[in-house]
């Protein structure tokens, strides 16, 4: 083939040219276009606690050890100002390239001949700071001019700003403008002065400086540098200026806050995603509640207790004011539990349920505030509850039980509630940690036999008083969450359960709970306050709780070991309550209390003695109810009884004349209960015995005796003495008249007589046993029951 011609070839080297030039042009743009990734940071952050007004409460480190905060939302108009003086004066006018400066720095190197300048902008340290500051190369920087133009076609001004500040270094391990200026000056960057500001701006173009420990001197020399230029410049008044020279440098770096550490961690697991947690606290509140844990704490070691939390919630916004999850240590360390979060961790609820389940028996028409409930021994299928002091009062109201926190009383109103119930209305109050089956849990469950965050408590009380303060036009179908973050909605979507009448009864009676040491004359000073208060002791003496509200605020408390080890004397009225109150006293005075509900209650009669409707055998009282509550019980303690003329006997038509018959109505307990009742109250009077002629008669019959231990078909074992040897057991019974002769029987084994004080003390073997009492006239009373071997 014939070569082409010269004019033939030089076209096609042209077109060849053209388009390796076309595709160099095409690939140069790709790769400016890419040139910046999506994310130009990609270090991992520190975690943040912020309280209601953005003020830092705690940090943690990040992952790489180094403490860099979150990107600023904005750059402080100081340190902008300061940092765009000294490192960059065209930065709002060039376009990511400072030509001026580029062309003096190089002329400056070549007549050294040696780097002197680098003539690098703040979009250019950006993109330097982005890549890890990769060794100083031709090559290097050129990718950096290249990369600040693209930067600033994608970022504003401002947006860079936030970049360098964010992620350039401060000294040490401290990156970021926030992180320096809490590291240094303790404070947040909005709140540094012009000397604090400019001593930052100066840092990063050589972060070594700030080893406080050596170049003090250089380090100062070139902040007043950067101060007499802003002089100069006219931005510092003369004043501003001096003063600002005048300025000290920091010492030593100031140690992070550490005023919820504990909520911190809580957030940083729930949610690893987040970075700066903007919560409900207060920051000066938790200062000064951290300081009375703090005091309180070192008091409860010395008495080997070394764990406690406090939760203070807002009853109107239900936004937490203060979180001190344990006590505050200077280190957690491995040991004494103060790294957990004792507000989250389910602990043995002990006696806290009780105003509850008084709620929520009140609500189901079960009782009224005044409705008596047995206190005297009891058992259920092998469960022997016992009050706490070891002594019975034969029967109380409802309202004295809970507010001296008797166990006897609310187990039988629990049973009568039923367990199911119960725990559904738990459930329905957000108690996440209460999820076994009614039969698990049993009668015990009010006893402490459950589990419960102070978390939840808490809530659950703030819950209460929120429902006490309603009105008819602002009423909430639902019940409360707590909220921690600002972000938080304190709406849930469980359904309350409880009416504001209900509530607000419970409130009331919580009133009466008998304060600790001086606190008992509260009553007394016009500068106290009115709290709404209860404890709770876990068995053994593992957990003791106090949780009280006012109209305004909830606070809760915890104190023991959150290894699970009981200290003798730990006790929610001794450990917890005094912290309680002291808690109480830093916050805001009420500003009024809970005002009857009169628009959700009726009013019904009930008697006097007993608190049940009446049967027109009683003195009656009015009182309120609620309306929801459809409370229909009748009194079963009063009765209409007819004496002879002497008023001393009793007796019927059978046996005596109409004529001569006295109606009297008396108040009458079952002997067991009334034993231990007219011990507490003198003016109880029994009922008179009937006449020997009217024994026979036809008119209904009291029980004449009655078996107070042992009940029907309990398991018991015998007590060891100190000796080791096998103790007794003491059998109690109750005739209607004190100076009655009992005989008993055990397994028809004739054990002896009593007369005025009815104990008999045996030593039965192992197995079952039948006890049988009989009074002198033949009335008698059984027993069955079977005592256990050890």
């Amino acid at each position: 083939l014939a070569p082409l011609p010269l004019r033939e070839r030089g076209w096609g080297e042209g077109f060849l040219r053209v388009l390796v030039l076309l595709v160099l042009a095409a690939t140069f743009l790709w790769w400016y276009f890419f040139s910046l990734p999506a994310t130009l940071f990609t270090a991992a952050h520190s975690h943040l606690l912020l309280d209601r007004n953005g003020r830092l409460l705690s940090a943690h480190i990040a992952a790489d050890g180094q403490w860099r905060f979150p990107e600023l939302e904005s750059v402080p108009e100081k340190f902008a100002t300061a940092l765009i003086q000294f490192e960059d004066k065209r930065f709002r006018t060039h376009s990511g390239v400072d030509l001026l400066a580029l062309a003096r720095a190089t002329y400056d190197n070549m007549r050294e001949r040696r780097v002197v300048s680098g003539a690098s902008t703040l979009s250019m340290q950006v993109i330097r700071l982005s890549r890890g500051n990769p060794p100083r190369t031709l090559h290097e920087k050129a990718l950096e001019l290249l990369r600040a133009w693209r930067l600033e076609t994608t970022y504003s001004k401002d947006d860079i700003l936030k970049l360098y500040a964010s992620h350039a270094p401060f000294g040490g391990n401290v990156v970021g403008l926030e992180a320096a200026a809490w590291r240094y000056f303790a404070r947040s960057p909005a709140q540094l002065s012009w000397a604090e500001s400019a001593m930052l701006a100066v840092l990063p173009n050589n972060p070594a400086l700030v080893h406080l420990g050596r170049n003090r001197e250089r380090l100062l020399t070139k902040r007043n540098r950067l101060l007499e230029r802003l002089y100069q410049q006219q931005i510092l008044s003369k004043l501003d200026y001096e003063l600002a020279i005048a300025e000290p440098l920091p010492e030593t770096p100031h140690p992070l806050p550490r005023l919820a550490p504990h909520l911190l961690d809580t957030l940083a697991t729930q949610q690893p995603q987040g970075e700066r947690f903007r919560t409900t606290l207060d920051v000066e509140l938790q200062q000064r509640i951290n300081t009375l844990a703090q005091r309180t704490g070192e008091q409860l070691v010395l008495e080997g207790i070394q764990n406690l939390a406090v939760l203070v919630l807002d009853n109107h916004t239900f936004e937490v004011m203060a979180y001190v999850g344990n006590r505050p240590v200077q280190d957690f360390g491995a040991d004494q539990g103060h790294a957990i979060d004792m507000i989250q961790r389910p602990r043995s609820t002990g006696s806290t349920l009780k105003p509850l389940l008084f709620a929520d028996a009140i609500e189901q028409g079960l009782i009224v505030p005044d409705s008596l409930l047995a206190d005297v021994p009891v058992n259920y299928s092998g469960f022997t509850p016992q009050n706490y002091n070891r002594h019975y009062h034969g029967a109380v109201s409802a309202r004295e039980a809970l507010a001296r926190s008797l166990n006897i009383p609310l187990v039988n109103l629990l049973s009568l509630r039923g367990v199911e119930p119960f725990l559904l209305q738990l459930r329905q109050l957000g108690f996440s940690h209460v999820q076994r089956s009614a039969r698990d849990y049993g009668l015990s469950l009010i006893l402490g036999g459950a589990e419960a965050s102070l978390w939840d408590l808490t809530v659950a009380y703030a819950n209460l008083a929120h429902r006490a303060q309603q009105d008819a036009q602002h009423q909430q179908t639902y019940w409360q969450r707590g909220r921690m973050l600002l972000t938080d909605t304190a709406a849930s979507s469980r359904i309350a359960t409880l009416s504001t009448a209900a509530a607000w009864m419970t409130l009331d009676a919580l009133l009466e709970v008998a304060r600790p040491g001086d606190e008992g004359y509260w009553e007394k000073f016009s500068s106290s306050r009115k709290v709404a208060w209860k404890t709770g002791t876990s068995y053994g003496q593992r957990d003791a709780w106090a949780i009280g509200t006012t109209p305004d605020y909830t606070v809760g408390v915890w104190v023991g070991n959150a290894d699970g080890v009981g200290r003798a004397g730990l006790t929610g009225t001794q450990s917890a309550a005094p912290i309680l109150f002291n808690t109480f006293s830093l916050l805001p005075p009420n500003r009024g209390w809970f005002q009857r509900p009169d628009w959700q209650m009726g009013k019904v009669d009930i008697c006097r003695d007993d608190g049940y409707l009446s049967n027109s055998a009683c003195t009656t009282k009015t009182v309120h109810i609620p309306l929801s509550s459809h409370f229909a019980r009748i009194t079963p303690y009063h009765q209409r009884v007819h004496l002879d003329a002497s008023g001393q006997y009793r007796v019927s038509s059978d046996c005596e004349s109409v004529a001569n018959l006295q109606t009297r109505d008396w108040f009458v307990l079952p002997p067991d209960q009334a034993e231990y009742y007219q011990q507490f109250h003198a003016d109880y009077q029994p009922l008179p015995p009937w006449r020997a002629d009217c024994q026979n008669s036809d008119a209904p019959q009291q029980e004449a005796v009655s078996i107070v231990y042992p009940q029907d078909n309990i398991q018991i074992y015998l007590p060891r003495e100190l000796d080791g040897k096998l103790g007794e057991t003491v059998f109690r019974a109750v005739p209607q008249r004190a100076e009655t002769l009992l005989y008993w029987h055990l397994d028809n084994q004739f054990l002896g007589t009593t007369q005025t004080f009815h104990q008999q003390a045996v030593q039965p073997a192992a197995g079952k046993h039948h006890l049988v009492v009989v009074d002198e006239i033949g009335n008698r009373a059984e027993r069955t029951f079977e005592v256990l071997e050890k």
